[in-house]
C-alpha cells in the first residue's frame, strides 16, 4: 500500500484518468473493481480523489485516499482527436452528402417518436394473447416456430414439477428507486377520470383454463415481448417527454450532477447518507449536515436553525388529504399546485435517491401521495410516489421511493398496492413509467408476481368444469395493465406451449414459493380504510 501511495505521488492523476480501486464487496473480501477519477481534491494536505466504479451504479461512488488506488493500471484519458476545419471555423468537419442525409433522417426521427401533448398518435391494434390453470401436463414435443396469433388464441394454466430454481422469493429486494420514461413513441389515449373499464378490451379475448394431466413435462416457448414491457427499453430516456413527466435527458449530464453533493442528511430520527446529486442551494453543500424539518421538509444549514423552526412550524403531518388510515399507517394526497413549498421540498429530499431525473420546480401537474408512520410525535414520512394529474399514457406512477430507513420492511410493495388501488378506484388499469430502475424493476416484478399468481391459485371450479380466465380478466381485477401481466407470466417463464396452444404452467415449486412469500408479507392495503374520490382534472379549473 505505500509504494501505490508513493507512486499516487509521483504520478500526478487528473480528472478522467481510470484504474483499480480496492473497495469492500457485500461479503466484505476485497475487490479491484476498475474506477474512473471524476474530481481531486485536497484536504489538510491529503489528497482525496472521487471515484466511479465502473459498471456499478452510481450510488457507490464515493471519496478515496490515494492508499487505496492501484498505479501499476493506471490509464490516462485519451486526447481527442482534432477534427478538420470547416470554413476555417475550429472543430467543425467538412460536410458531405451522407452526412447530410443521415442527419436529415435522424431529425424526421426525432420529430417522429416524439410525443407532444394533446396529439393522438396512431398505432395498430394488437391482438391480446390469452392464457390458463392445472395440476400436471403431459409431454408434448419442442415447437420450432410461434404460430399466428389467431393460431395461438388459446392458452392455459398448469401447475407442473419443475426445476427449484424456477421461482424465487423477492422478498428480500423491496427497495424503491426512481421510475423513467424513455420518450419513445407509445399510443397515447386522451384521459378520461372515472370512465368504467369494459369486460372485453382487445380485439380477441383468449380464455386461461385450467387442466388435469398425470405425466409433467412441457416444452417452454415463449411469446414476443409486449410493446410496453418494462424490459423492452434500453434504460436511457433518449428525449425526455415534454409533459409532467420527471424523466431526465442524460445529454445534460456534467461533473458536478455526476457527484453526490450532500454529505449526510437529518431527518427526525434518522440520518441519511444521499446516494445521488441533489440541486440543494450551493451553501448548503459544504456543510457536514444537512438539518431538515421532517413536518415540512424545509432545509436548515444547523441544528439551531432547526430548534428554532420547529418552534414555529406548526405542522406535525403533511400538507393535504388524508385519505387513508389503518393502525399506524396513512396517506395522505398533496395537490403540487396547493402545496409547492412543501412538493419542491420533498422532490429534492427525493432526488438525493433518484437517479435519472431532472427535478422540475413547477409541480402543478403532480399528485403527491406520502406515506407515514404515526406516533405520539406526529406522523412521520416513510416514503411517497407522485403521479400526473392527466396523464395520457396510463401512468398510475412518475416517481416512487421508500426512504432508506425503512427499506426491505415491506413499505415498498405497500407503495405500490396503494397505487393500483388508487386505479381500481378511477376505473383504470395503470403503469409505472418505464424504464424502471433496478430496484425498482426488482419490487415491481415481485408485486405483479404475487398478485397475478394469487388471482391464478384462487381460481375454483364452475359447475364440475375446469376454471376458466382471461388476461384481460386479470388486468381488471387487479388494475395491471395487460402487457405488464403478460410481460410477468413470461419472467416467471408460466407460459409454454402444449397441443397447439400458449398455456400457463404453476409447478409445485410455484406454489410454495408464493405461499412463503405471503406468508412474510404482513403490510397490505385495507380497500374499506380508503376514502378517496378521483376528479376530473382535464377541467383546468380543478388545477
Amino acid at each position: 500500500m505505500a509504494k501505490m501511495a508513493d507512486s499516487a505521488s509521483s504520478v500526478e492523476i487528473v480528472e478522467g484518468c481510470r484504474l483499480p480501486v480496492l473497495r469492500k464487496n457485500q461479503e466484505h473480501e476485497d475487490e479491484w473493481p476498475l474506477a474512473e477519477i471524476l474530481s481531486v481534491k485536497e484536504v489538510s494536505g491529503r489528497k482525496l480523489y472521487y471515484v466511479h466504479y465502473i459498471d456499478f451504479n452510481k450510488r457507490l461512488d464515493e471519496w478515496v485516499t490515494s492508499d487505496r488506488l492501484d498505479m501499476k493500471k493506471l490509464q490516462f484519458p485519451k486526447k481527442e482527436a482534432k477534427t478538420p476545419t470547416k470554413n476555417g471555423l475550429p472543430g467543425s468537419r467538412p460536410s458531405s452528402p451522407e452526412r447530410e442525409v443521415r442527419k436529415s433522417l435522424d431529425l424526421n426521427l426525432q420529430t417522429a417518436t416524439a410525443p407532444s401533448r394533446g396529439k393522438t398518435l396512431p398505432t395498430p391494434k394488437r391482438k391480446v394473447e390469452t392464457v390458463p390453470l392445472v395440476t400436471q401436463v403431459p409431454p408434448a414435443p419442442p415447437v420450432p416456430s410461434l404460430p399466428s396469433t389467431a393460431e395461438a388464441s388459446q392458452a392455459a394454466v398448469f401447475p407442473v414439477a419443475r426445476d427449484a430454481n424456477t421461482f424465487k422469493t423477492r422478498e428480500d429486494h423491496d427497495h424503491l428507486s426512481s421510475l423513467t420514461t424513455n420518450g419513445t413513441t407509445r399510443r397515447l389515449i386522451p384521459s378520461q377520470p372515472g370512465r368504467k373499464r369494459k369486460a372485453n378490451c382487445g380485439a380477441t379475448d383468449e380464455m386461461i383454463k385450467v387442466l388435469q394431466y398425470n405425466k409433467p413435462q412441457s416444452a417452454s416457448v415463449f411469446l414476443p415481448p409486449p410493446e410496453d414491457s418494462q424490459d423492452s427499453s434500453d434504460g436511457i430516456p433518449s428525449a425526455p417527454r415534454m409533459t409532467g413527466s420527471l424523466v431526465s435527458d442524460r445529454s445534460h449530464d456534467d461533473i458536478v450532477t455526476r457527484m453526490k453533493n450532500i454529505e449526510c442528511i437529518e431527518l427526525g430520527r434518522h440520518r441519511l447518507k444521499p446516494w445521488y446529486f441533489s440541486p440543494y442551494p450551493q451553501e448548503l453543500t459544504s456543510l457536514p449536515i444537512l438539518y431538515l424539518c421532517e413536518f415540512c421538509l424545509k432545509y436548515l444549514k444547523s441544528l439551531k436553525c432547526l430548534q428554532r423552526h420547529l418552534t414555529k412550524c406548526n405542522l406535525r403531518h403533511p400538507p393535504g388529504n388524508e385519505i387513508y388510515r389503518k393502525g399506524t399507517i396513512s396517506f395522505f394526497e398533496i395537490d403540487g399546485r396547493k402545496n409547492k413549498n412543501y412538493s419542491q421540498n420533498l422532490c429534492l429530499l427525493a432526488k438525493c435517491f433518484l437517479d435519472h431525473k431532472t427535478l422540475y420546480y413547477d409541480t402543478d401537474p403532480f399528485l403527491f401521495y406520502v406515506m407515514t408512520e404515526y406516533d405520539a410525535k406526529g406522523f412521520h414520512i416513510v416514503g411517497y410516489f407522485s403521479k400526473e394529474k392527466e396523464s395520457t399514457e396510463d401512468y398510475n406512477v412518475a416517481c416512487i421511493l421508500t426512504l432508506p430507513p425503512y427499506q426491505r420492511r415491506g413499505y415498498g410493495k405497500l407503495l405500490i398496492e396503494f397505487s393500483y388501488e388508487l386505479s381500481k378506484v378511477e376505473g383504470k388499469t395503470g403503469t409505472p413509467e418505464k424504464p424502471l430502475s433496478d430496484l425498482g424493476l426488482l419490487s415491481y416484478r415481485s408485486y405483479w408476481s404475487q398478485t397475478i399468481l394469487e388471482i391464478l391459485m384462487d381460481l375454483k371450479p364452475d359447475n364440475g368444469e375446469r376454471p376458466q380466465i382471461t388476461i384481460n380478466e386479470i388486468s381488471e381485477i387487479t388494475s395491471v395493465k395487460k402487457e405488464d401481466v403478460i410481460s410477468t407470466l413470461q419472467y416467471l417463464n408460466l407460459i409454454n406451449y402444449y397441443k397447439g396452444q400458449y398455456i400457463l404452467t404453476l409447478s409445485e415449486d410455484i406454489v410454495d414459493g408464493h405461499e412463503r412469500a405471503m406468508q412474510k408479507r404482513h403490510l397490505r392495503i385495507d380497500p374499506k380504510c380508503l376514502h378517496f374520490t378521483p376528479k376530473d382534472w382535464s377541467k383546468r379549473g380543478k388545477w
